[in-house]
């Protein structure tokens, strides 16, 4: 029997890092392929503690359902430190809890995307968010990006030219999957041309509190005069991943379109963990836990670009980030990342290939490097192994 399925069914593959992730499960591999933070970090005593509080003082409302919104006092405090560190002027009414920051992203594509309709993106992109993306049929012009960010002068001529623009998704700070930051006047000027074009703008922000060195900026929306700016937030990299517990935040009437798809979608997220966040919010220093996080993070950073710098040829080029899980490396152009993975798993070393995070584009000579779940001895081992299978097989390629 075959079945007729959605024409959007069409639209969407398997992601290439969770394909990937199911080789790295192997003890013996080496991982800079998923995003993951480090478990050792995760705070499990202190959770065991705040569990119980929980279930002890408020077990009835924490097994119960809640509202699609959220949970008011996490709302609260998520507007509140947007507002101290992003610039922006929320309250809990601005913002709605999502199953990480990525349903953020899908309930974006419900809320604004028809069949046809253009997303802009920088190039390359986070590509868990074509995948959400796509599967409402859009379609995707990238812009260039250089060390400041997306190319404005490139953004406003693509505006001015096409009709059926809907989205610009961004990642401003630490991007994935390059690890770049937008300079100030970049994120000045995206939100005065998504004022202009009356485009809205999904500000993507998991990484921002885990930076290492330089100066923290205000978030695009806080230059945001039209309300065409959303921005979502996640507790996966400064907590927990497992919660799955994220927002997005915006314009009041924005957000009520967005609970009124998420109602068809979950109805809610789950209550429990909402509350345990909260609980610990309350409890314990959150800065404090992300002060050990982004010690624990800068020094793999440096190790993996002393390691890269050491090891790997001097014919590529990578990105030294500020901040984040990620470096993005440039092989020569003929050299095909993808054929380099298949020779490195073979030495149980696993990567993400570059190619996945262009939407239109074919750039296989790139490939991202995660250095925030390995330990240590373990990031040089595979660093060096991985710079010994690059060089030979550009020495083959001669």
């Amino acid at each position: 029997m075959k079945l007729n399925f959605a024409k959007r069914m069409s639209h969407i593959k398997a992601s290439e890092i969770r394909e990937i992730l199911k080789v790295t499960e192997q003890e013996d591999v080496i991982s800079f392929a998923g995003g993951l933070p480090a478990p050792e970090l995760f705070p499990i005593d202190e959770i065991n503690q705040i569990n119980q509080i929980v279930l002890k003082e408020m077990g009835t409302k924490a097994l119960q359902y809640t509202t699609t919104e959220g949970y008011p006092p996490l709302r609260e405090w998520i507007a509140q430190r947007m507002n101290e560190r992003l610039g922006t002027t929320f309250d809990k009414d601005n913002i709605l809890i999502t199953h990480g920051s990525q349903q953020g992203l899908d309930l974006s594509g419900k809320v604004f995307l028809d069949e046809g309709d253009i997303v802009l993106c920088e190039s390359p992109t986070y590509l868990a968010a074509i995948s959400a993306f796509k599967a409402y049929g859009c379609r995707f012009i990238e812009i260039p990006t250089d060390e400041e960010g997306m190319v404005m002068n490139v953004l406003e001529d693509v505006l001015s030219r096409n009709s059926h623009i809907k989205l610009i998704y961004v990642i401003p700070t630490f991007q994935n999957p390059t690890g770049k930051t937008w300079s100030l006047e970049r994120r000045k000027k995206l939100a005065e041309l998504s004022s202009r074009y009356n485009v809205a703008v999904i500000e993507d922000n998991p990484y921002g509190e885990l930076r290492f060195e330089g100066e923290s900026l205000p978030s695009i929306k806080s230059f945001d005069t039209a309300g065409n700016i959303l921005c979502t937030g996640s507790f996966s990299k400064i907590f927990c991943p497992g919660f799955r517990i994220g927002w997005i935040a915006g314009d009041k009437d924005i957000i009520r379109k967005y609970v009124l798809v998420k109602q068809g979608t979950d109805l809610q997220c789950n209550t429990i963990a909402q509350m345990t966040i909260a609980e610990y919010l309350k409890h314990y220093d959150i800065d404090k836990h992300i002060g050990k996080i982004v010690e624990v993070y800068k020094k793999r950073r440096d190790i993996a670009i002393e390691c890269i710098r050491r090891y790997f040829p001097e014919t590529i080029k990578f990105t030294h980030p500020e901040g984040g899980l990620f470096t993005w490396i440039e092989l020569p152009e003929e050299i095909s990342a993808r054929e380099i993975l298949e020779k490195s798993l073979e030495k149980k070393i696993a990567f993400v290939p570059g190619g996945s995070f262009f939407p239109t584009e074919n750039k296989e000579n790139t490939f991202r490097i995660n250095y925030s779940n390995m330990p240590e001895d373990r990031i040089e081992k595979g660093l060096k192994i991985l710079g010994e299978v690059i060089k030979e097989y550009i020495s083959q390629s001669e």
